[in-house]
């Protein structure tokens, strides 16, 4: 009976989270790193910051979370739509994958929170600077 759930369990995905799709998502994030660098001459591209790379357990999507400024979030979206078929080729060519995975991009709002947060404590902080005086 145990190993009947067990396996249940494993086959629904809820079992311990597998090492491969995160050993590809960081292979990912270094290829993509590098060919932003030095690979990639579209200047939509080249301000473009990899916060994060999702791999779905059977490696076939790709989810990878950027981050750029706020008045370049249009252009940098779509730069990386029209180079999406490039960067999947040059990912098959790097990667030594069966199938490469479907890339989605998205924006990473985790950090637009943050520069939000950060720049609120700063607006606090020279409210209270004239009042300490």
């Amino acid at each position: 009976m145990a190993k009947k759930s067990k396996a249940i369990a494993q086959e629904l995905g809820l079992g311990r989270p597998k090492r491969r799709p995160i050993r590809v998502a960081q292979a990912i994030q270094e290829e993509l790193a590098t060919l932003f660098l030095r690979g990639i001459k579209d200047p939509r591209v080249a301000v473009i910051t990899i916060t994060k790379v999702e791999v779905s357990p059977d490696l076939r999507q790709a989810v990878i979370f950027y981050d750029t400024a706020r008045e370049e979030a249009s252009e940098a979206a779509a730069g990386l739509s029209s180079a999406k078929g490039f960067i999947r080729s040059h990912l098959a060519g790097a990667l030594n994958l069966r199938l490469t995975p479907e890339l989605v991009f998205k924006r990473d709002v985790g950090a637009l929170n943050q520069a939000r947060i950060e720049e609120l404590l700063r607006e606090d902080e020279e409210r209270d600077e004239p009042a300490a005086e």
